[in-house]
């Protein structure tokens, strides 16, 4: 058989992919996508574009700042004292809490799933701590937490404790408590969407995996887990994006103190950009944090890509 010239090949064939899925409104189609991408570049790239060019000059607040290159990277990375504490702080703090907010969301999903009396009300309850204010959170913990606070209380009265903890204010605490508070905050988020997953698993499924003779664990391990995974992995990836960037709990509890034992990166660029009024400095702690969380992303979203093609 003859091959067929360029010429002899359908036109249609060799327009674009994207002109032969518009079809012939195509130009029309590239049309109504520009203010698309005007949108995305101002919400996207310029904020980002501006933040580098921040990085990359010796500027304090207020004034024009001058151009010094890379030296803010340098400074930051080779010379800094407390930079690698903060990224130490930064990953206990965000891994420790996504973790427990994860463990304590799925208690409290399959706890809800079961057909138990009052079992709406528990719901609404359940949501109180994701729903209720930052600011008023973070000083009802203080309250609880502070060297007077009910919690040391209770601990004195029944013995466990001799003198007060100051729980907020010592090395050995102060990061561990900052950790549970972020998880009684944010374990609701987890719990509700995990609990939204359970109930589209289909019951047969659990029916005839005990005809099998399995037991509760093995159902939840070789049934419950892989129905949940693509939601796991998506709550757990939003998470680690706000419990990274998180800055009214820290601030509000312990203010990165003492010292910079809590500090973390967004306490940490706080302190730098407007407190030392050296913003560029500031800037660049936050945008060096940007590709530790574009990696986090990029390792998690294939097993959650895997997951919807399974």
């Amino acid at each position: 058989m003859a091959k067929l010239s360029p010429l002899s090949v359908p036109h249609s064939h060799q327009r674009p992919r994207l002109q032969r899925i518009l079809g012939r409104d195509y130009r029309l189609g590239y049309t109504l996508l520009i203010p698309l991408i005007i949108v995305l570049f101002g919400l996207l790239a310029y904020p980002i574009f501006t933040a580098i060019g921040i990085t990359l000059q010796d500027k304090t607040v207020g004034l024009p700042g001058r151009f010094i290159g890379l030296e803010n990277y340098r400074e930051l990375l080779f010379d800094d004292p407390f930079f690698w504490a903060v990224v130490r702080n930064g990953f206990i703090f965000t891994l420790g809490s996504v973790f427990l907010k994860l463990i304590v969301g799925m208690v409290m999903a399959i706890v809800l799933n079961q057909p138990i009396r009052f079992r709406s009300l528990f719901r609404g309850l359940m949501l109180m701590p994701w729903v209720a204010p930052t600011v008023v959170t973070a000083l009802t913990w203080r309250w609880i937490l502070e060297l007077t606070g009910v919690l040391n209380y209770m601990l004195k009265s029944v013995g466990i404790i001799d003198a007060p903890v100051p729980w907020l204010a010592q090395y050995g605490t102060a990061l561990t408590s900052l950790v549970l508070v972020n998880t009684w905050r944010g374990f609701p988020f987890f719990g509700i969407s995990l609990l939204a997953g359970l109930q589209t698993i289909p019951s047969d499924l659990y029916e005839a995996a005990e005809v099998d003779g399995a037991t509760a664990w093995q159902q939840f391990w070789h049934i419950t887990l892989p129905s949940l995974r693509t939601i796991i992995l998506v709550v757990t990836i939003l998470s680690i994006i706000w419990t990274f960037n998180d800055f009214s709990i820290v601030w509000l509890l312990t203010g990165g103190g003492p010292g910079n034992a809590t500090d973390v990166f967004a306490t940490y660029t706080y302190k730098l950009g407007f407190r030392a009024s050296r913003l560029g400095y500031g800037e660049t702690v936050s945008v060096i944090l940007a590709p530790v969380l574009v990696g986090i992303i990029l390792i998690l979203s294939p097993l959650m890509l895997r997951g919807e093609n399974e």
